[in-house]
């Protein structure tokens, strides 16, 4: 249901040009991270069963995105065009570290409720939040959604209510 309410805000109205393509460089990465996000969330319930911890999960991933991007940026040269753009502008390191730390932070209660509640529920959580980031957007800066992408948005929170409603059947307790 996710995936096919998603790709209701993807497509454009109007009339397509000759460079438009059915499948592009969005649809590819949209497709990737659907499948990646799948993958993670049975990996991190595996994990959980073997009584991972939080902090750990949090640091291994952080240490392989580390080295992982480490790697990519001396490769590439992209790390001298940054370090150059910090050096025009020292304004923004403290903007950096201010962000920095509020994604840490964020990640923090993103990797607690993973292993105390499981990776389902915090997609559902996230999942919430993105709603209602979207439906500030839509209340407060008049940004306006397609019929179709407010179908999707129906039809994902229907799916989520029926879920917290139907989704969790409790086994009696045998005395």
């Amino acid at each position: 249901a996710v995936v096919s309410t998603q790709s209701t805000g993807m497509y454009k109205d109007g009339k397509t040009s000759a460079n438009d393509t059915i499948f592009g460089a969005g649809e590819f990465l949209l497709l990737v991270s659907l499948t990646l996000d799948g993958l993670t969330g049975v990996y991190q319930e595996k994990m959980r069963g073997y009584g991972t911890k939080a902090h750990y999960m949090m640091m291994s991933l952080n240490l392989s995105a580390l080295v992982v991007m480490s790697v990519w940026l001396i490769v590439s040269g992209e790390i001298w065009q940054g370090v150059s753009f910090c050096s025009r502008h020292p304004q923004i390191v403290p903007e950096i570290i201010t962000f920095s730390l509020a994604s840490a932070l964020g990640q923090n209660f993103i990797y607690i409720t993973v292993t105390e509640f499981g990776p389902l529920v915090c997609s559902i959580i996230t999942t919430t939040r993105k709603f209602f980031t979207i439906l500030g957007s839509v209340i407060f800066f008049g940004n306006a959604l397609l019929g179709r992408q407010w179908i999707g948005t129906i039809v994902v929170f229907a799916g989520l209510a029926l879920d917290s409603i139907y989704g969790k059947t409790h086994k009696p307790i045998k005395a």
